[in-house]
């Protein structure tokens, strides 16, 4: 059978698409081979000089990667695009910084690139060049303005695992380039104390990889040498709890352990996430220099089965010099304990479980897996104080004294976070709080029927007012600065220290009103957006008490005069129950009125100015001729709807309650937006403003 024409025009177009791969595969294996020749026969047959092989690898890239700028420049004039990117988001720029070729980083940057772009994993050209070690690329690139502090940059997900944060001197610490951290501290100013998102400095990530590799000890022990004479931070731990101290232990340094225990804010006894000390490690490494020096330092030997495991290790001299200080043999038994907080139980029960050394009556432990919240001012971490389960704050004394007497003063209120107990220890004061086991942000992350939304905003708007009432304005009311316990009661915190006097500045309550009307907002969709982004549009109209919620959102955004003690009895905050009684009391109170419709605003805006169609017409016409009295007819007027809320709930009907059941449930189902207007309507007539003083007695 002879082909048709349709046939073979596909048959071409697939030998055609067939071609143009096989000729960017081949373009691709020319540049890898450094083959110019084959590149510029490639490209005149039309190879895409943009085309990508295995991985997203360019022509580009892979000539910055065999370090030939010569093909580099062929390939960039044939139109070839620096800011191409692999699958992993790296480009031909962070390829020539981790090829240390000056020229091609020039080449490059002067085609628009930016200095401080990076891949999918935070790395930039900077870090790059750091992390192999490439000074000539790390001073060009700083020259031309390569952010030198710059932590890496990762996604939302890998930020939650900790990942990234690190900076280029971590790299060049992490892989040994003690010219490259030199360089990058001395000439460039970089910051010692940074710490990536598992908290660890450039000290931890030096000494971490000098214990990994044991060939790069000596380059670890000369970087650390280096950045103690800096000033770096020798309390920073690695994802473990790993101290510098007993990372020094485990790669067997005695020079460099003697210069951390030569400063002075080191704390020799302290321990990793198993509860394993300096000394203890020492001991099971049988070094028993290092482990001589601890002990003369100081070293607890009352803590861990020091003994035990000189004896297993057939170590005699080890186990003389721990009995001469004092070591002993006395088998740990700890009782079975169960935490009462359901959120950090396993990690209450390993802190439980180990060693730390006590602070005062408080056990606690400084590191990532037992820090339960992020702050501006530093973590908060879990501890035990006297066996009673704990927040604890760790600040200088300076400010953690500051600290102290604010919170004491929120010892009276119910709904501010309170101080339960503190202790001091080396500069440093650790303030302890009932642990909390969410925050309002992650309470609304449960289902619907979980979260009583309306509750929690009562808790909400009293712990401001509570904070209003000692003077200060809070300006942070984010969702995670409130704080909810094991009993669903909400407390405002203010850990970051934004809190302001007030002062009579009315300025920092209004700030704090329009923050407070976005969290209603907030907390009123479930918090299914960010708390800057939600707005009234986001707010369903059959959500519960829809009406009232508008209104008092509205009136928080204004500044309404009320002010947040009046606002807090909103009808919002009421029950169905008092909402229908109100509306049932207000005809008692204005009928003898000759000026009644008056008092109402314009009747233009009663939202049911038919409401005698809206209403079921049989509940209608056994309201307008009762059995006991004289037949009346009602108007569309609301002095009229509010009269046979009255009457029907004062005179009750068998026939009209077995048809609409709960009257109170009836009629604000019916008429949802009828409390607030003859709510809104008497608060702002000045005569009759009295009417409208009805509230929850619940509040």
């Amino acid at each position: 059978m002879e082909p048709t024409a349709h046939s073979q025009q596909e048959a071409s177009t697939s030998s055609s698409k067939e071609t143009a791969q096989d000729l960017a595969f081949k373009l691709n294996a020319a540049v890898r081979d450094n083959n110019v020749k084959d590149v510029l026969e490639l490209l005149e047959k039309g190879a895409d000089v943009n085309s990508k092989a295995e991985s997203g690898w360019t022509p580009l890239q892979s000539a910055v990667q065999a370090d030939n700028e010569d093909l580099v420049q062929l390939l960039l004039d044939r139109g070839a695009c620096p800011h191409a990117r692999k699958d992993n988001g790296g480009t031909a720029f962070t390829e020539a910084a981790i090829a240390g070729n000056v020229n091609i980083l020039k080449l490059l940057l002067d085609r628009g690139l930016n200095i401080n772009d990076h891949d999918d994993n935070g790395f930039t050209a900077f870090m790059e060049a750091a992390w192999y070690g490439n000074e000539e690329a790390l001073k060009f690139l700083y020259s031309k303005g390569a952010n030198v502090n710059l932590r890496r940059a990762v996604s939302e997900e890998k930020a939650k695992l900790h990942k990234g944060g690190a900076t280029a001197l971590m790299d060049a610490c992490k892989e040994g380039c003690f010219s490259a951290v030199k360089t990058l501290v001395q000439e460039m100013g970089a910051d010692v104390n940074i710490c990536d998102n598992k908290d660890r400095n450039a000290l931890i990530h030096a000494l971490k990889e000098g214990c990994a590799k044991k060939k790069r000890v000596a380059s670890a022990v000369s970087i650390g040498h280096f950045l103690l004479d800096r000033g770096v931070d020798v309390n920073s731990k690695d994802e473990c709890g790993k101290t510098a101290l007993i990372l020094a232990v485990e790669m067997q340094s005695p020079d460099l352990v003697k210069a951390l225990l030569e400063k002075g804010e080191i704390d020799i006894d302290d321990a990793d996430e198993e509860g394993n000390t300096a000394l203890m490690v020492a001991v099971e490494e049988n070094d028993y220099d290092i482990a001589k020096l601890l002990c003369e330092k100081g070293a607890r030997t009352d803590v861990g089965n020091l003994i035990a495991v000189a004896n297993r290790n057939r170590s005699h001299n080890m186990a003389r010099l721990l009995r001469q200080y004092n070591a002993r043999f006395v088998p740990e038994t700890l009782k079975d304990w169960e935490p009462n907080s359901r959120r950090w139980r396993d990690q209450l029960k390993k802190l439980y479980k180990i060693y730390r050394p006590m602070i005062g009556k408080l056990k606690t432990f400084q590191y990532i897996q037992q820090r339960i919240q992020n702050t501006s001012q530093g973590g908060i971490y879990l501890g035990l104080h006297g066996g009673t389960e704990v927040a604890v704050r760790i600040s200088r004394s300076t400010e953690g004294d500051k600290e102290k007497r604010f919170f004491e003063q929120c010892g009276n209120c119910e709904h501010l976070l309170k101080l339960f107990q503190f202790e001091k220890a080396g500069g440093y004061l650790y303030l302890c709080f009932p642990l909390w086991e969410e925050n309002l942000e992650e309470h609304l992350q449960k289902p619907e029927d979980q979260v009583d939304y309306k509750d929690a905003l009562k808790m909400i708007f009293q712990a401001v007012r509570e904070l209003h009432s000692l003077g200060f304005a809070h300006q942070d009311l984010h969702p995670s600065n409130f704080l909810i316990d094991l009993g669903g009661k909400i407390y405002l915190a203010d850990f970051d220290n934004k809190r302001k006097l007030i002062e009579g500045k009315k300025e920092l309550v209004n700030s704090d009103l329009e923050a407070l009307s976005r969290l209603v907002l907030y907390v009123l969709t479930g918090g299914r957006k960010p708390l800057q982004q939600v707005s009234t549009e986001d707010l369903a109209a059959d959500t519960p008490d829809h009406k009232e919620a508008l209104d008092l959102v509205s009136s928080l955004v204004s500044h309404d005069e009320r002010g947040l003690e009046d606002l807090s009895k909103h009808p919002y905050f009421w029950s169905k129950q008092t909402r229908f009684k109100f509306l049932k009391n207000i005809w008692n109170k204005i009928k003898d009125l000759s000026n009644r419709k008056a008092i109402f605003q314009a009747p233009e805006s009663f939202p049911y100015p038919s409401w005698t169609k809206e209403i079921d017409t049989c509940v209608l016409k056994i309201m307008e001729n009762p059995r006991k009295g004289r037949p009346f007819r009602y108007s569309n007027d609301v002095t009229d709807l509010l009269r046979l809320i009255r009457n029907l709930d004062e005179h009750p009907d068998m026939r009209i309650s077995k048809k609409i059941g709960d009257h109170a449930e009836y009629f604000l189902k019916l008429f949802p937006a009828l409390t607030i207007y003859v709510y809104n309507s008497l608060r702002q007539n000045p005569e009759y403003s009295h009417f409208a003083g009805i509230q929850d007695p619940s509040l």
